[in-house]
């Protein structure tokens, strides 16, 4: 009667509610936003990058082929040079047995055939030296080719630097503004929490833990028990709804839903409906999730998980302790 008393006695107060509900929503969807920007910049850069780097080893494979080819085209012309050299010197062994012929006045036979075959010496020497020249232009052209290459494979190597600095750069305001935007959840969270504990009431058993609402079992349940009690029926009936009301103002492309946890003390449990406390504490969290289901909060919108006496929130082993530790966790969470 008295609490009664108090709450009719307490000055009016402004509801904030639907105003952190909306700000929380165009929070979700301004980091949704972004985080589609983020991905689709990493993929076209990335994309970019990856066709740089496929140019790059083209260029560097054709780089390495003309090496190679310049490198035969040198050996051919020092091949072909040590053929002219030894044309030349046939030549001038040629013009000396000629000048010793005509000298003891040979036969003029003997001259005609000395004079076709340096006819024939100088027709070899022409094809060799024109050979060479050919070569010569090769060699130029391979050269104007490789130092172009060169060139487009510094203006690609620069254009990779810049896009990896771009990427960098907008990978640190990203993540600031992810940053940014995680510490405004955040607070919009607690705020959420907050106005939970204001629906329950002012009660050393219900704290907030983080990012979690924390309702000690026994306003639940009863010791060794996953039936929910008639009290804890009207616990957990406000606690839902406040969740309907969440619902209804979360817009539908936005993937969220409720963790219901359920934990123990250290104390084993054996029975034959709850082999361990496993058993017992993932029974709790169905128990909450089912009673959810029932009272209108949609099935994909919650999850139950049991993990038994293996995440305390306090190691002691005093009974508050051990008290503090038999709980039912709500984490609003993506999914």
């Amino acid at each position: 009667m008295a609490h009664s008393r108090r709450i009719r006695g307490r000055a009016p107060s402004a509801d904030y509610w639907p105003g952190f509900v909306d700000a929380m929503s165009s929070l979700l969807l301004v980091l949704i936003f972004l985080l589609t920007i983020f991905m689709l910049t990493q993929f076209f850069l990335s994309q970019l990058v990856s066709s740089k780097d496929t140019a790059l080893e083209n260029l560097r494979s054709q780089i390495a082929e003309l090496v190679s080819q310049l490198a035969l085209v040198k050996q051919e012309k020092a091949d072909l040079q040590t053929t002219i050299a030894t044309l030349q010197a046939s030549l001038a062994e040629a013009n000396a047995d000629k000048d010793k012929l005509t000298a003891a006045a040979g036969t003029g036979s003997q001259v005609a055939v000395l004079q076709d075959e340096l006819s024939k010496q100088k027709d070899i020497s022409n094809q060799a030296l024109a050979q060479v020249e050919l070569l010569n232009q090769q060699i130029a052209a391979l050269r104007r080719q490789l130092a172009a290459l060169e060139e487009a494979l510094d203006a690609s190597e620069k254009r990779d630097k810049e896009s990896q600095a771009q990427i960098a750069d907008l990978g640190r305001r990203l993540n600031a503004a992810l940053a940014q935007k995680v510490q405004e959840l955040a607070r919009y969270r607690s705020e959420f929490f907050g106005r939970l504990r204001e629906i329950l009431g002012d009660r050393p058993d219900i704290e907030i833990v983080g990012d979690r609402f924390v309702i000690q079992s026994e306003i639940l349940f009863a010791s060794g028990s996953a039936d929910i009690n008639p009290s804890g029926v009207d616990q957990l009936r406000k606690i839902t709804d406040a969740v309907k009301e969440i619902a209804a103002q979360i817009p539908a492309d936005i993937p969220w839903v409720i963790r219901v946890d359920g934990h123990t003390d250290i104390h084993p449990i054996h029975t034959a409906q709850f082999p361990s406390n496993w058993y017992l504490s993932s029974a709790r969290a169905i128990a909450v999730v089912d009673f959810m289901v029932k009272e209108g909060v949609a099935p994909n919108h919650l999850v139950a998980a049991g993990f038994g006496e293996y995440q305390p929130l306090d190691t002691g082993t005093t009974p508050e302790a051990l008290k503090r530790n038999r709980r039912i966790e709500f984490k609003l969470t993506e999914r």
